[in-house]
């Protein structure tokens, strides 16, 4: 069976860390989303797989090349073009994206799914299938429920009592809502439904295809089963998903490394004096981290790959990227610290080079040259002395 995971998106609401990275490959404790995706996807028999890239296109693509090791056949349909040699991204929309697909291949030739790439979920497919047969729908949408002041971040629908979709609003207003069931990114298309995308332009599924297929009276349906579903939308939603994950609150999940004791789980070649250290709750220190005496660490934390943690920082409910340095007087409360920014769950965000803070957040390779530097004066001196 085929597949479609839509990851061309710019991921505006997670910015700024999706300046830098794809939101489909933001990692949860170490594996990006959209690989948990690819695995749902393998595991349940459908092994043919198109992603549609183009906002930094080239992680995506290097990370999976054809799939081969995760047991499924991946291929790509890149939104953009080359301009002055760079790469220039050109989203076509979602259902744009597959009309560009279908247009270029016909990879579309029977019943199919379609995923966004933003957010981890453990569906059966199976069962979805088999309400969408049933019911011979052209589209249908796998739902659930959300509380009433979040209906706004998401496609809201409104359907009969046999599971006919007759009224969807792309991300109403908490007041204007029809319903607090919502959209989860999750679709079973026939391949008829391209008779209702138009070729050659962008072209959204929940702000316009599903809105005319609702038009049209079309057999377009709902669906809500019991499964996890964790979105990874915005900011907040990656802080959320992550304290989920090192709290066990997503069952089924294989979180890395090996739990040293309850709650504490490293990689490997870890520098850490574990009776100098302090550590309360849900934690996890990726492989090669320099943890020094007296740091004190409150979960749900991550400690990113080869990051350099001064004697006597404290760290609470933080997540930290791959190579953070912070320094012995660091105090960090609820912060995400990624490629240079310091980030409140909120969005709130600093940019540590511009706010001079690099002697107190940094990076730790830029540290181990300095340490390197320094070393080679004291030999220096001690040759003249």
């Amino acid at each position: 069976m085929k597949a479609m995971i839509l990851a061309a998106g710019q991921g505006t609401r997670a910015r700024p860390i999706t300046l830098t990275t794809p939101k489909p490959m933001l990692p949860l404790i170490n594996k990006p989303v959209l690989e948990s995706i690819i695995e749902l996807l393998g595991r349940q028999g459908i092994d043919d797989i198109v992603i549609n890239t183009s906002h930094l296109a080239p992680l995506i693509e290097d990370y999976f090349r054809d799939g081969e090791r995760w047991g499924v056949s991946l291929s790509y349909s890149f939104e953009g073009h080359i301009k002055d040699g760079r790469i220039q991204a050109s989203a076509l929309g979602s259902a744009g994206g597959m009309r560009k697909i279908q247009d270029f291949s016909g990879f579309f030739d029977e019943t199919f799914v379609v995923m966004c790439g933003d957010a981890l979920v453990d569906l059966d497919i199976g069962a979805a299938l088999q309400f969408h047969r049933e019911a011979r729908a052209l589209a249908t949408i796998v739902m659930r429920d959300v509380p009433a002041g979040q209906v706004s971040k998401y496609g809201v629908v409104a359907t009969d009592a046999r599971g006919r979709i007759r009224r969807f609003q792309e991300k109403p207003a908490p007041g204007e809502a029809v319903s607090t069931t919502i959209n989860t990114g999750i679709y079973i298309f026939e391949p008829e439904i391209f008779d209702h995308i138009p070729a050659g332009i962008a072209y959204d599924i929940g702000s316009q295809l599903f809105p005319d297929l609702v038009e049209k009276q079309l057999p377009f349906y709902g669906v809500t089963l019991p499964f996890q579903w964790l979105d990874i939308g915005s900011i907040n939603d990656y802080w959320a998903a992550t304290s989920k994950l090192l709290k066990g609150e997503f069952h089924g999940y294989r979180l890395p490394g090996r739990e040293i004791e309850t709650g504490i789980r490293c990689g490997s070649n870890i520098r850490m004096r574990r009776r100098a250290v302090t550590l309360h709750g849900a934690v996890y220190i990726g492989s090669g981290c320099s943890i020094g005496d007296g740091v004190e660490i409150q979960g749900p934390t991550v400690i990113g790959a080869n990051s350099v943690i001064e004697p006597g920082a404290r760290i609470s409910e933080c997540i930290l990227g791959d190579y953070t340095y912070l320094s012995s007087v660091a105090r960090l409360d609820r912060k995400l610290v990624i490629d240079g920014h310091c980030i409140q769950p909120d969005g709130v965000f600093v940019d540590c080079d511009q706010a001079q803070l690099g002697w107190l957040i940094g990076d730790a390779r830029q540290q181990l040259e300095f340490d390197a530097a320094q070393h080679l004066l004291v030999k220096l001196a001690s040759r003249v002395a």
